[in-house]
């Protein structure tokens, strides 16, 4: 039996080992979190940390294939093992272009996909002056859900400008916010998701609603596709990657940034199309032949994030009345603690009318609550 291991153990690597382990696959989930949600389904988990080099290489020397459901590990362990010839994939190469976000861009720019304008911070003030403002700062490495991004509005905003490694990115006049999940194998064959539109929670900044098929135009969708696989085709990457776009208000498409995973944004594919991301991303890494990414049926996807001034353990409300919803479909993560906005499971609702759907799912966002059993509580 062959053994796939997988660094991180939240709930992409839940759905990952899930995958696996209906294609016959032994998992192994290295994880700091005794019980994670991937270890409380995967054949055995590793409780360690993601930059314990000891135990990541027990994990990869263990493995017949090593993936990862987080971008922030261990990289130069694990191209140490990789150039020892064990298969990682994606490849530890790639995850360190990915890693730091300004490494990132220049890779998308050189390889002549279309990003917004962009600098790296040498004096921010002068930096931010020929941007002129508004000006997005972004962390160059650590950033997600939301963390590591900072709109500077005025010069009163430079006072809580990021600190550490930053760069600058124009300010976007966004249409709409789009994502597209590509796989490829090792033979080199890619399967290209629809694009879907992304909708965000004002207050964390973290995805909160995924409609799947984009409602955009004809020549946009056609073009996402084309940049997305592109974009993966230049990484050479193995695996599924999620890749983050801006449709801007003169019509452009531009790309934001790449995650080399299973993506929030592709979750509508467990119940919508033909083969799931978790399936395919296990089919990709393990070189098999790639699956239908036909979508069955429209959908929307809700995140369900952790109430604001709720800690501890989780309890869900509203569970009866939001199935009784028809064509939704629930995913509890597993989570020990919540806290606010952090996200603790997601649904879906399908309908033949996307409309109809998102119709569904803004009814079922109002009914489902994550809270604590411990009730609200402020954070010592």
């Amino acid at each position: 039996m062959k053994k796939i291991g997988i660094i991180g153990g939240g709930q992409l690597g839940k759905m990952m080992t899930l995958e696996a382990k209906k294609m016959g696959f032994y998992v192994i989930v290295l994880d700091p979190t005794p019980r994670s949600p991937a270890g409380q389904v995967a054949d055995e988990q590793i409780v360690a940390g993601f930059f314990d080099s000891e135990r990541i290489e027990d994990l990869v020397k263990g493995s017949d294939v090593t993936t990862y459901d987080l971008e922030h590990i261990d990289v130069q362990t694990l191209k140490k093992l990789y150039d020892e010839g064990y298969k990682i994939h994606p490849s530890p190469y790639t995850l360190e272009i990915i890693q730091d976000k300004f490494i990132q861009k220049e890779f998308l720019k050189k390889n002549g996909i279309p990003v917004p304008r962009y600098k790296p911070v040498k004096d921010l003030e002068s930096d931010v002056r020929e941007f002129g403002f508004p000006v997005v700062q972004k962390a160059r490495k650590g950033g997600y859900d939301g963390r590591g991004v900072f709109i500077i509005k005025n010069e009163k905003d430079l006072e809580n400008a990021i600190k550490g490694e930053t760069y600058l990115e124009e300010f976007v006049e966004i249409e709409k916010e789009l994502a597209v999940m590509v796989a490829r194998n090792e033979k080199g064959e890619t399967a290209c998701y629809p694009v879907v539109e992304m909708y965000f929670d004002e207050d964390a900044n973290i995805c909160d609603t995924v409609i799947a098929p984009a409602r955009i135009e004809e020549k946009h969708s056609k073009i996402a596709r084309e940049i997305a696989t592109s974009v993966v085709e230049a990484l050479e990457g193995v695996g599924i990657f999620g890749i983050e776009m801006f449709l801007t208000k003169q019509g452009e498409i531009l790309v934001n940034e790449i995650a080399p995973r299973p993506h929030n944004s592709g979750h509508y594919t467990i119940e919508a199309c033909v083969t799931s991301q978790f399936e395919q991303h296990i089919r990709a890494i393990m070189n098999l032949p790639l699956g239908s990414t036909e979508l069955l049926i429209p959908a929307v996807m809700v995140n369900l994030l952790g109430k604001e001034g709720y800690y501890g353990k989780p309890a869900l409300i509203g569970l009866e009345e939001a199935l009784a919803i028809e064509g939704l479909s629930l995913h509890f993560y597993g989570k020990k603690e919540t806290r606010p906005y952090r996200k603790m499971g997601h649904f879906t609702v399908v309908d033949r009318d996307v409309e109809r759907a998102l119709e569904k799912a803004l009814r079922a966002k109002k009914i489902l609550k994550v809270v604590s059993e411990e009730g609200a509580m402020c954070q010592g």
